[in-house]
């Protein structure tokens, strides 16, 4: 009896240790994680009246109307975050989205385009958000995000640029170049 019961032990036991074996060799690998897309959508201010103030100009009636296109455009994508530089002119050119979409833009330093890229990476990951700057400081901040430059130059009269830059977790930065409004 004790000699069965042995074998019993011994039996059972051998066969935990191949449960075991097999269950280790089987467990699936995790899946991996979907990658996270941020888009960012960038331009310049709308046009601007030059006639209202010499360093600080507002938008013009032409740059009113674009700025409404702009939130008609932008308004049904959702923004989570919109981004101006401290002037009449670029605040003027978010203040119809950011009515629409309810959100207070934030100010953010134009010369330096790589604080701006790394909170937008840190805090917006997977979200959607807009940044109105210049002629000059629009190119560099796709630049800023690691995505190439889509234009050469932006020119003083030109107004209607809309870049839309897609950050996708691992992979390179990439921007598409439009043009919106009149």
């Amino acid at each position: 009896m004790l000699a069965r019961l042995f074998s019993y032990v011994l039996l059972l036991t051998g066969l935990m240790g191949l449960v075991n074996c097999s269950s280790k060799g089987e467990e699936p690998a995790p899946a991996p994680a979907p990658p996270v897309i941020t888009t960012v959508y960038l331009l310049r201010h709308a046009e601007r009246d030059d006639a209202s103030h010499p360093t600080d100009p507002t938008l013009s009636a032409a740059g009113q109307a674009r700025a409404e296109e702009l939130s008609k455009l932008l308004a049904p994508t959702a923004p989570a975050a919109l981004f101006t530089t401290d002037f009449r002119r670029t605040r003027g050119t978010l203040a119809p989205l950011a009515a629409t979409a309810n959100l207070v833009p934030q100010v953010y330093d134009a010369g330096q385009p790589t604080v701006l890229a790394a909170l937008v990476r840190a805090q917006y990951a997977g979200k959607m958000v807009v940044i109105v700057g210049h002629s000059n400081t629009v190119l560099p901040q796709i630049e800023a995000f690691g995505a190439p430059r889509p234009l050469a130059e932006i020119r003083d009269t030109e107004y209607n640029h809309l870049f839309k830059l897609t950050i996708t977790s691992g992979a390179t930065p990439t921007v598409v170049a439009s043009k919106y409004g009149q």
